[in-house]
């Protein structure tokens, strides 16, 4: 079920959103970074993109991830990010500033706001080396 989140996620949401990739605990988003919403819980990040566009969304602004319930990891990898006259060649969301951006709205619609960034989180994401040296300054304090 694909449902668009603007704020914390319920744990009733985090369910729906997790039973495509219930086995793996992955829940495949598409990210606005200029409204700072998403969209999770498809089959393919392009569905998730096609209900953003819906709801308002500019293509150009929506980006493809996911994110891993049990780890907290997040992931840049979709189809819907090859995009070359964005400068973007790859699955891979390469652009540091674009994932500073898409981190904050991912981490506040699963976790509940800013400050609630967790160790776990931390140590994951830091180790899994996907995320931009300085993209934490956009938690604030």
């Amino acid at each position: 079920m694909i449902l668009t989140i603007r704020e914390k996620a319920t744990p009733e949401q985090l369910r729906q959103m997790l039973e495509e990739y219930r086995d793996s605990g992955y829940i495949k988003t598409a990210v606005d970074i200029e409204r700072g919403i998403l969209a999770g819980g498809g089959n393919m990040h392009a569905d998730c993109e096609k209900v953003l566009l819906e709801d308002g969304s500019q293509q150009q602004n929506v980006w493809g991830a996911g994110w891993y319930a049990e780890t907290q990891e997040m992931v840049f990898d979709s189809l819907i990010n090859i995009r070359p006259r964005q400068g973007n060649r790859s699955l891979e969301l390469q652009d540091p500033e674009l994932r500073s951006i898409a981190v904050p709205a991912i981490f506040a619609a699963t976790h509940g706001g800013k400050k609630a960034l967790g160790t776990v989180f931390l140590k994951t994401a830091l180790r899994s080396k996907r995320l931009p040296d300085g993209c934490w300054e956009a938690f604030g304090d």
